[in-house]
């Protein structure tokens, strides 16, 4: 079985999905219905922001788990001067 080609993500990928979704959660989300940004309410904002953070941490583990051990090699290791 071969594997589909899956790019490998960086920290701060990972780091900017948590980071955005707790903003979300405690922040946009639990705002009260009559806050509107542009027309829209910012209890659907803040559930299109919580949906948007989330898929952006489960395609980072999905490229942490499955991704390339060659994007892995240069990890741990000093270069040589």
């Amino acid at each position: 079985m071969t594997q589909p080609n899956i790019a490998h993500l960086s920290g701060g990928f990972m780091i900017t999905s948590i980071v955005g979704f707790l903003i979300s959660v405690f922040y946009v989300f639990p705002k009260s219905g009559d806050c509107t940004i542009f027309g829209i309410t910012c209890k659907s904002l803040g559930f299109t922001l919580v949906l948007f953070f989330t898929v952006m941490f489960v395609a980072a583990m999905i490229a942490m788990t499955y991704g390339p051990d060659e994007s892995m090699k240069h990890v741990g290791h000093r270069k040589r001067r």
